[in-house]
């Protein structure tokens, strides 16, 4: 680990005035259990860490309001998964959060980080001699034509393959959640689907924040379909391990067990948080039957690109989508 200056202000505002001050290559710490590990790695080398955690003002977490759920960018993933409101009415965002980490990760780990924590492709991590076009841009991926196993199958470019690992913004792109960001002009509001980035030719930028923007906080639209949903997660083992494939899924269905509403969103599968649209729409309008599962699964995964280990997440996510949707459809149907 190389040597950094360490600042601690007290409000946001000066967090961000610290960034600006800090210049280029300067990094947030919140949790730490992404950051240090990427530093103890020498994938991040910042020459400044703004330390954020203790900044009560990115800490609530309101699921009381008539419109939205709120949560701050600094609370803890385990506050946020016990909620009471959240694991009875959203049980889909209380899943993602439990079953993505060891208890002792979610004490720790905060919202902010969670969503922009960065992958746990092999080559990237392990550095020389692989080569990675998100550690040094233009030198080349090496997982193609690797071992790619766990890698994603949709949104892949010819310069990364690499699978974005986070549970909780998949479940959260289901149900078109927003983010509320500070930087030195002010705050601005995104929709989480455009906060991150697939590959392309430039697969070290990952999301659209700038370097002096933070996250404040995520809020979530109130919808009927949120009691209906579920998230579920294939991995090698039950314990903490990163997802295979996995899928969030919404219903809201009418008396007679008609779709109205359906919410689709991949994890494990793809170089970004993936959400199925048109496999939503697939289901709109009619019976949530076994056949209709599958086809949405299958229509989720039409534009797949695997690779010389990996084509068997494609049945495999297809599978999770069916299997997640009849969940939801069983709490839609109460």
């Amino acid at each position: 680990m190389r040597p950094f200056t360490y600042a601690a202000p007290a409000t946001v505002t000066e967090a961000i005035d610290a960034l600006v001050a800090s210049g280029p290559g300067a990094k947030l710490l919140a949790g730490g259990t992404n950051l240090y590990d990427l530093m103890r790695l020498e994938v991040e080398t910042p020459p400044a860490v703004v330390d954020i955690h203790r900044l009560a003002e990115l800490t609530i977490i309101d699921a009381t309001g008539p419109t939205e759920l709120v949560f701050g960018s600094g609370a803890r993933m385990a506050d946020v998964a016990e909620d009471p409101t959240v694991k009875s009415d959203y049980p889909a965002l209380s899943e993602s959060l439990w079953r993505a980490a060891s208890q002792q990760l979610r004490n720790m780990a905060t919202l902010g980080g969670n969503l922009l924590q960065r992958t746990r492709c092999g080559y990237f991590r392990g550095g020389a001699p692989y080569a990675c076009n998100k550690r040094e841009p233009g030198s080349g991926c090496d997982a193609r034509g690797g071992i790619d196993t766990g890698h994603a199958v949709l949104g892949v470019s010819d310069a990364c393959i690499a699978t974005y690992p986070g549970d909780f913004a998949v479940a959260l792109i289901a149900f078109d959640a927003l983010i509320d960001v500070a930087g030195p002009g002010g705050e601005r509001t995104m929709a989480l689907a455009d906060l991150h980035l697939e590959p392309g030719d430039t697969p070290h930028r990952e999301h659209t924040l700038d370097a002096d923007e933070l996250i404040l906080r995520i809020r979530v639209p109130l919808t009927p379909a949120g009691r209906g949903s579920t998230y579920l997660k294939i991995r090698p083992r039950e314990s903490y391990a990163f997802a295979l494939a996995s899928a969030a899924a919404a219903l809201a269905l009418d008396g007679d067990g008609t779709v109205d509403d359906c919410r689709i969103a991949l994890g494990g599968v793809a170089t970004r948080p993936w959400r199925a649209l048109a496999a939503e729409a697939s289901l709109i309008g009619g019976p949530l039957t076994e056949q209709a599962a599958r086809r949405a699964g299958e229509i989720a995964f039409a534009g797949a690109r695997p690779g010389r280990h990996n084509a068997f997440k494609i049945e495999l996510g297809i599978r999770t989508v069916g299997d997640a949707l009849r969940i939801a459809a069983r709490r839609a149907a109460g």
